[in-house]
């Protein structure tokens, strides 16, 4: 039933006006409407809405994440807005922070303003 119906995302703020230009001016997403609720964006296959929230512990994994065709030029395009990609104990990532899974797909982390871990992911081989 579901497996037709667009997803909409959540993701939790206490910086409201950081998170709506991050994820305007960096992510490049498109901002659909905006209110005391929540600013709107609108994805490829459904919208994402980023929530102000009184209190907020960013969770320790992977909140959201996207699947990109050439995760290089990604990472390049956030570092050039002083995103940095995070480097984890145990992971071999090569130095702009990019690991190659052993299938060949590649991932890499990056946080948003208020410390929630977004991921870019281009697919391997198999």
């Amino acid at each position: 039933m579901l497996k037709q119906a667009k997803v909409i995302s959540f993701i939790a703020t206490r910086k409201p006006a950081e998170a709506k230009a991050f994820y305007r001016d960096v992510l490049r997403l498109s901002l659909r409407s905006e209110d005391k609720h929540a600013a709107v964006f609108d994805l490829e296959h459904g919208t994402l809405r980023v929530t102000p929230v009184e209190a907020l512990v960013p969770a320790p994994f992977t909140v959201l994440g996207w699947e990109v065709a050439n995760i290089r030029e990604e990472v390049k395009v956030l570092g050039e807005f002083g995103v940095d990609c995070l480097k984890f104990p145990g992971l071999e990532q090569d130095r702009t922070g990019i690991w190659t899974a052993p299938g060949g797909a590649k991932v890499a982390w990056f946080k948003d303003p208020d410390g929630n871990i977004l991921s870019l992911s281009e697919p391997g081989e198999d």
